[in-house]
């Protein structure tokens, strides 16, 4: 049994009806555990505070209320400033994480890991009692994760609000969430060698009322943007959009000077593949020497020339296949098929390249 100390974190407002089984159901589950429990209550008008209070003659609970401040993330951060332990969990007060599979979080810590995630979607996890619109907005946010921040995926569930780390892996100061999703910026921000998950059923909330709203996904979106530029990842996708706007000048010129300037004038044809061809090279020279200069290492340049080309063919016939398939079947202009095939094919030219060409 891991002898270090265990902070449990729990973010609360107006969770009255929940906190007290919380709390001793944690108790129960870390029997044997030196471990103390940190509540972080944004100024609860319900009478969580109470409860708390009560509850911390017989419990190891510490309560800390904020009065000038609320946000599931910011009450996060606030109890890792003021815990003891050098393992950090974080569960949340509705008893939707269920803290009995708090040990099977604490195992895998002894097994090496150095962040664990209760995960929905790994084997033996799930949401047995969410609707399909629930389930596509959850697993839609964590596939934008996956897709502009490529570092979470080494985790399912990015999601998840259900963690434990080592406090020696995050710099508190680099801590800026916007939004509930501290998980997400904790694994981004920490120095995590080992990740891991272990499945768990989230539970509906059987007791008072969720505290997300619709803006919750602009927040969301708002943090995957800020986290974006703290990681670098969004200086490398302004970098690939200059590169790509280069290569069209350099696609309509070479058409343009081929057919206008050149005996070509009767193999437009001709002069369009050659321009794709040559476009593509051009922008592989620059993103090699300039977007993803430093993820060349030891990789052979004809190799990382000829991944380039064939995903940059295939997103020309990604393109192309979403022009006919909006104009011819769906009958939308021909101007809105075209760029939306383009904005396709552009993302998908960035995120392969991103993670195949410079791995």
């Amino acid at each position: 049994m891991i002898q270090e100390k265990i902070s449990i974190i729990v973010p609360t407002y107006n969770e009255c009806d929940n906190i007290e089984q919380l709390i001793k159901r944690v108790d129960t589950s870390l029997q044997g555990y030196d471990c103390e429990l940190i509540v972080v209550d944004d100024n609860s008008t319900d009478g969580t505070i109470d409860i708390v209070k009560k509850l911390s003659s017989a419990y190891p609970v510490k309560l800390i209320v904020r009065t000038t401040e609320r946000g599931l993330a910011t009450a996060v951060i606030e109890g890792i400033r003021q815990a003891q332990g050098n393992l950090i969990g974080v569960i949340d007060a509705d008893l939707q994480h269920p803290p009995e599979v708090l040990p099977s979080i604490i195992k895998a810590i002894e097994d090496g890991a150095d962040i664990v995630f209760a995960s929905r979607y790994v084997p033996g996890g799930g949401v047995p009692n969410w609707g399909l619109l629930r389930r596509i907005i959850s697993k839609g946010a964590g596939t934008l994760a996956h897709i502009f921040l490529p570092s979470s995926r080494r985790i399912n569930d990015p999601m998840s609000g259900f963690f434990m780390f080592r406090r020696k892996c995050v710099d508190i100061n680099k801590l800026k969430p916007t939004g509930y999703k501290i998980a997400l910026e904790v694994l981004l921000t920490g120095d995590f060698k080992h990740p891991a998950e272990v499945p768990f059923i989230f539970e509906e909330r059987s007791a008072g009322s969720s505290k997300l709203k619709w803006n919750t996904q602009l927040d969301y979106l708002k943090h995957i943007f800020s986290l974006m530029r703290r990681t670098g990842e969004l200086t490398m996708f302004i970098k690939f959009v200059i590169v790509g706007l280069t290569g069209t000048v350099v696609n309509i010129g070479l058409y343009t000077l081929l057919v206008h300037f050149t005996g070509l004038a009767n193999y437009d044809w001709l002069a369009v593949l050659i321009g794709i061809e040559v476009s593509i090279i051009t922008n592989f020279l620059l993103n090699d020497t300039f977007t993803f200069k430093e993820r060349r290492a030891g990789r052979s340049f004809i190799n990382r020339l000829g991944k380039f080309n064939l995903m940059c063919l295939t997103g020309a016939a990604i393109q192309w296949g979403i022009f006919m398939l909006l104009t011819r079947v769906f009958n939308v202009y021909d101007i809105l098929s075209n760029f939306t095939g383009i904005v396709v094919a552009f993302l998908w030219n960035y995120f392969i390249n991103r993670n195949w060409t410079w791995r």
